[in-house]
C-alpha cells in the first residue's frame, strides 16, 4: 500500500459518498472539455487555432519548428509530456487535399519531431498519426494536423488509469523551448 494511504474512505465533502480514492482536480482540463478556442465553423476565419498559431511568436503560440508549408507546436491538451502536432499553415481538412510540397515537408518535420524528442527526453517510442474527420475523433477536424507522441517504457502508470489524469512533469514553454533547442538544423 502506499504510504499514507489507508484502506478506510476518507470522507471528502461535495465529492459524492466517501470512497477509498484521493482526488487530484485538474481544473484546467475543462477548457478543453467545453471545447474553448474550438473552431466553430469549417472555414478559417471560423477561430481556427491553427490558422491563428502562426501568426504568434514562437513562445506565445508554442511552435517548436517552421518550415515552409509546415509548423510543429505542442498539443495545448497533450497525452504524454513532449506531445507535439506538424500542421500545414494551409487550411486543409483531409490528408488527400495536401500538395506533394505539404506532404513531404509534413513527413519530413514528423522525423525531426522524432529527433527532437529523442535527443531531448530520451523517448523510448512514438504514437503517430492524425485522425480524419470528426467522426474519427479529430478534435478539430476542419484543420489537417499529425499528433506525435512519445513513450516511454512504463508510462502508462495508474494516473492516467484510474484517475482520467496525465501528470506533466514540465510547463509547456519549458517543453517547447527545450525542443526548439534539440530540432535537427537543416
Amino acid at each position: 500500500m502506499l504510504i499514507g494511504m489507508t484502506s478506510e474512505p476518507e470522507l471528502q465533502r461535495g465529492v459524492g459518498e466517501p470512497d477509498g480514492f484521493r482526488r487530484l482536480w485538474t481544473p484546467h482540463r475543462m477548457a478543453y472539455i467545453q471545447g474553448e478556442n474550438k473552431p466553430t465553423g469549417p472555414s478559417p476565419d471560423d477561430g481556427c487555432p491553427f490558422c491563428s498559431i502562426p501568426r504568434l511568436t514562437d513562445e506565445e503560440g508554442l511552435v517548436v519548428a517552421r518550415g515552409s508549408s509546415v509548423f510543429a507546436v505542442l498539443n495545448l491538451y497533450p497525452y504524454n509530456g513532449g506531445h507535439l502536432m506538424v500542421v500545414p499553415y494551409r487550411h486543409v481538412a483531409d490528408y488527400t487535399e495536401l500538395d506533394e510540397a505539404e506532404t513531404a515537408e509534413l513527413a519530413l518535420l514528423t522525423k525531426h519531431a522524432m529527433t527532437a524528442l529523442r535527443t531531448a527526453s530520451g523517448a523510448h517510442g512514438f504514437n503517430i498519426g492524425m485522425n480524419q474527420g470528426a467522426a474519427a475523433g479529430a478534435g478539430i477536424a476542419a484543420h489537417l494536423h499529425q499528433h506525435v507522441v512519445p513513450r516511454w517504457g512504463g508510462d502508462t502508470n495508474f494516473m492516467p488509469v484510474v484517475g482520467h489524469t496525465k501528470v506533466l512533469p514540465q510547463l509547456l514553454a519549458d517543453t517547447r523551448k527545450m525542443l526548439a533547442d534539440a530540432w535537427p538544423q537543416g
